[in-house]
């Protein structure tokens, strides 16, 4: 999907091309189409080839992508996925990223009342 949302248009080949380590060429296709029975994604016939373009945005893509991530690896708890953000080693959350979080937090709290 990012390299559909990056060039707007592209056959399986230009995606593969564009993938650091991309898979076998008939993964590529299998994806491809399970990106296009799902919505996400038509194709258009350019000659013999199939030419892919992004029926929906990058956001409603993002929200998808990390609804199936909740449910599959965290009970479907934002607090869980967060928690697991915080708690991970690697690169640290800067004090904006964190103030941003707090603000996000604030937010849903009123949100609720």
């Amino acid at each position: 999907m990012d390299v559909l949302f990056q060039r707007s248009r592209a056959t399986a080949a230009e995606i593969m091309e564009n993938i650091p380590e991309p898979p076998s060429y008939s993964a590529v296709r299998a994806m491809l189409r399970i990106l296009e029975e799902k919505g996400h994604i038509r194709h258009e016939q350019d000659g013999p080839r199939y030419v892919f373009l992004p029926t929906v945005t990058r956001d409603k893509a993002k929200r998808s992508a990390l609804d199936h991530h909740l449910d599959t690896f965290f009970e479907g708890s934002a607090a869980q996925a967060v928690a697991t953000l915080l708690d991970r080693s690697g690169p640290k959350i800067s004090d904006d990223e964190l103030d941003r979080l707090s603000r996000l937090i604030e937010k849903a709290r009123k949100e609720e009342v």
